[in-house]
C-alpha cells in the first residue's frame, strides 16, 4: 500500500467552496471524486494537508467526506485511508464528524 500527500491549497485550490459542481469548480463533491475517491480505489493511504486555504466552508466538507459514507465506504475504511493534517484541530474533528455521521445526512 502506498502513501501520498494531498495538499488542498496546492493541488486543489486555496479557495474550496460548495458542495456540487454546479456551486463553483472547487467543489467538494469534485475534490472527493478527483482527489478521494482514487486514493481509496487504488489501495493507497493519504496524508490530506488542509492548511493554506482561505477557509472551508460545511457544505464543502461535508460533501467530500461524509459523502464518501455516502458512496459506500466504510467509516473505518476512510479513517484508515486518510490522516488529516490541520494546525487547526477543529476543523480535523468537523471532518471527522462528518465521516463518522455521513449516513445520517439527507442532502
Amino acid at each position: 500500500m502506498s502513501n501520498k500527500t494531498i495538499n488542498v491549497a496546492e493541488d486543489f485550490s486555496r479557495y474550496p467552496a460548495g458542495r456540487y459542481y454546479d456551486d463553483g469548480p472547487y467543489s467538494g463533491q469534485k475534490f472527493r471524486e478527483e482527489y478521494l475517491v482514487p486514493v481509496i480505489t487504488n489501495n493507497e493511504k493519504a496524508i490530506i494537508n488542509l492548511d493554506g486555504v482561505r477557509g472551508y466552508g460545511s457544505s464543502f466538507l461535508e460533501e467530500a467526506f461524509g459523502g464518501l459514507v455516502r458512496e459506500g465506504h466504510t467509516v473505518n475504511l476512510i479513517l484508515n485511508t486518510f490522516t488529516l493534517n490541520s494546525s487547526d484541530s477543529s476543523l480535523t474533528l468537523e471532518i471527522k464528524d462528518y465521516i463518522e455521521h455521513g449516513s445520517d445526512s439527507n442532502m
